[in-house]
C-alpha cells in the first residue's frame, strides 16, 4: 500500500511538473509573439523586413538563449507538430489569401496561373528530381531510394492544382436564405469562420487538395457569402480572419527559428559539413535553375495569348520567378513526415536532407525575403495613386470591402462587348472571353441563388435590403447639400 501510494505521488509530481513547464512554455512562447509583433510596428516605416523574416530572426536568437541556458541540450520551448502544423495553423493562412484576393485580377490571369501550377511546377519536379539524383549519388550521403529523390522533387516545387469550391457555396445559401445576422452577429461570424475550416478538413477526410480548397473557399465566401452578412459581421469578418492569419504566420516562423537550432537534428551530420552544405548549395541551385525553367518559356507561351496591355514583360517575370523561390515551414514539414517521424534521426542521408532543407528554409526565407523589396522597387517603381479610388460604393454594396479594388459590377472593357463574341476574339484573349461568359452567368445564375453584390434579391430584413437603404439615404443627404 506505501509502495503505491510512493508511486502515485512521484507520477503526480511529474505530471505537475510537466504542466508546469508547458504553463511556462507558452508564456514565454506568446511573449515573443508579442515581441515579433511590436518589433513589427516599430520597423513598419523603414524595414526591409516583413513580420515573417523578423519572426524567423527572433526565433533563432531565442533558441540560441535556450541552447545556451540548457547546456546544448535543447534549442526548443515546444515540439514541432505535423498535426499542429496542417490542422490549425495553415488553414487561416490560405484561407485569409483566398478571401483577400483580387478576385478579378486573379481570374482574368487565370490560364496563365494554371498553366504555371500545373505544367510549370511538373517541370520544376522533374528537374530538382534528377538533378538530386545525379548529384547526390555521386557525394555518397546515404542510402536514399528512388521515392526519397521524388520526394525530394515534391517538397522543393511542388504546387497543387486540384480544387473544389464545397462548403463556400454552402455557406453562401445558408446566410441569404436565413439572416442569421439579424437576431446574433456572434452566430453569424461563428458560422462562417466553422464552415470556412469545414471545408478545410472535409478536403483531408476525401484525401482532396486541403490547401486550394480552403483557398477558394475564401474566394467564394467573399464573392457570395460576405455580401449576405450585416455591416457589423462584415467588418468583423474581415478582420478576424486577417488577424488569425496573421498570428498563425508568426507563430509558425517563430517556431521554424527555434527548432532549427534542435541540436538533435545536427549530431549526425557534425563530422560531415562539407556535406550538408554541398547538398544545400545543390538543392538551391537546383530550386532556381527548375523555378527559371519553366517561368520564362511558359511566360512566352502566355504571351502569345494575351493584348498588348497584359503581357508579362521581362521585369514582370523577373518578379514571378524570384517571388516563388522561398521555402517555408511547408518544406519542412513535408521533408519530417519523408525523412523522420520525430524531427531528427540517426541515419545519415535521412538526417543530411533534415538539415539541408532547414538550410534551404532559413537561407531563402531571408536572404531571398530581403532583397525582395528593394528588387520590386527597383523592376517596379511605385506612381502616385488616388487614395480615393480604393472604395467603390455601388448599391448593395458597403464601404468594408476585403480588399476588391478593381472588382467592380461595371467593367468598361466588358460591358462595352456586344453580347457575342467572335471565334477570333476568343482565339486572340481566350482568358477575358471566358471571364465575359463566367460574369454572365454569375449574374444571371449564381448570384440570384447564392446571393452577390447588387444582383442579390432584396428582402426585407436581410443585410442586402439594409446595405441598399443606406446607400440610398446618402445619396439623398448628397443631394440636399448640393454634393456630386
Amino acid at each position: 500500500m506505501a509502495i503505491g501510494l510512493s508511486t502515485m505521488l512521484k507520477k503526480t509530481e511529474t505530471m505537475l511538473g510537466s504542466d508546469h513547464a508547458s504553463v511556462v512554455s507558452m508564456n514565454l512562447f506568446v511573449a515573443l509573439l508579442c515581441a515579433c509583433i511590436v518589433l513589427g510596428h516599430l520597423l513598419e516605416e523603414t524595414r526591409w523586413m516583413n513580420e515573417s523574416i523578423t519572426a524567423l530572426i527572433i526565433g533563432s536568437c531565442t533558441g540560441i538563449v535556450i541552447l545556451l541556458i540548457s547546456g546544448g541540450k535543447s534549442s526548443r520551448i515546444l515540439v514541432f507538430s505535423e498535426d499542429l502544423f496542417f490542422i490549425y495553423l495553415l488553414p487561416p493562412i490560405i484561407f485569409n489569401a483566398g478571401f483577400q484576393v483580387k478576385k478579378k485580377q486573379f481570374f482574368r490571369n487565370f490560364t496563365t496561373i494554371m498553366f504555371f501550377g500545373a505544367i510549370g511546377t511538373l517541370i520544376s519536379f522533374v528537374i530538382i528530381s534528377l538533378g538530386a539524383k545525379h548529384f547526390f549519388e555521386k557525394m555518397n550521403i546515404g542510402d536514399l531510394t528512388i521515392s526519397d529523390y521524388l520526394a525530394i522533387g515534391a517538397i522543393f516545387s511542388a504546387t497543387d492544382s486540384v480544387c473544389t469550391l464545397q462548403a463556400g457555396l454552402l455557406s453562401a445559401f445558408i446566410m441569404k436564405k436565413l439572416y442569421i445576422g439579424r437576431h446574433s452577429t456572434d452566430r453569424e461570424v461563428a458560422l462562417m469562420m466553422l464552415l470556412a475550416y469545414l471545408s478545410y478538413m472535409l478536403a483531408e477526410l476525401f484525401h482532396l487538395s486541403s490547401i486550394l480548397t480552403v483557398f477558394f473557399c475564401g474566394i467564394v465566401m467573399s464573392h457570395y457569402t460576405w455580401h449576405n452578412v450585416t455591416d457589423k459581421s462584415k467588418v468583423t469578418t474581415k478582420h478576424t480572419f486577417a488577424a488569425l492569419s496573421f498570428l498563425a504566420e508568426i507563430f509558425i516562423f517563430l517556431y521554424v527559428g527555434m527548432d532549427a537550432l534542435d541540436i538533435r537534428k545536427w549530431d549526425v551530420v557534425r563530422d560531415s559539413p562539407g556535406q550538408s552544405i554541398g547538398v544545400s548549395s545543390i538543392l538551391l541551385g537546383l530550386i532556381l535553375l527548375g523555378r527559371a525553367a519553366f517561368v520564362f518559356p511558359l511566360s512566352f507561351l502566355s504571351n502569345l495569348t494575351k493584348s498588348p496591355d497584359e503581357k508579362l514583360d521581362w521585369k514582370k517575370q523577373v518578379t514571378i520567378w524570384w517571388a516563388g523561390l522561398m521555402r517555408g515551414a511547408v518544406s519542412m514539414a513535408l521533408a519530417y513526415n519523408q525523412f523522420t517521424t520525430s524531427g531528427h534521426t540517426k541515419v545519415l542521408g535521412n538526417a543530411i536532407m533534415i538539415t539541408s532543407t532547414i538550410t534551404v528554409v532559413l537561407f531563402s526565407t531571408v536572404v531571398f525575403g530581403l532583397l525582395t523589396k528593394p528588387l520590386v522597387k527597383h523592376l517596379h517603381p511605385s506612381s502616385k495613386r488616388s487614395s480615393t479610388t480604393a472604395l467603390q460604393i455601388t448599391p448593395g454594396s458597403s464601404l468594408q470591402e476585403p480588399l476588391l479594388n478593381g472588382d467592380s459590377i461595371y467593367d468598361p472593357y466588358y460591358d462595352h462587348i456586344d453580347q457575342s463574341i467572335t471565334f477570333r476574339m476568343f482565339l486572340k484573349t481566350p482568358s477575358r472571353a471566358i471571364h465575359h461568359y463566367w460574369r454572365k452567368f454569375d449574374n444571371a445564375v449564381m448570384r440570384r441563388i447564392f446571393g452577390g453584390r447588387g444582383v442579390s434579391p432584396v428582402v426585407p430584413g436581410s443585410p442586402v435590403e439594409t446595405s441598399i437603404r443606406q446607400w440610398s439615404e446618402g445619396v439623398e443627404i448628397k443631394e440636399q447639400n448640393g454634393e456630386p
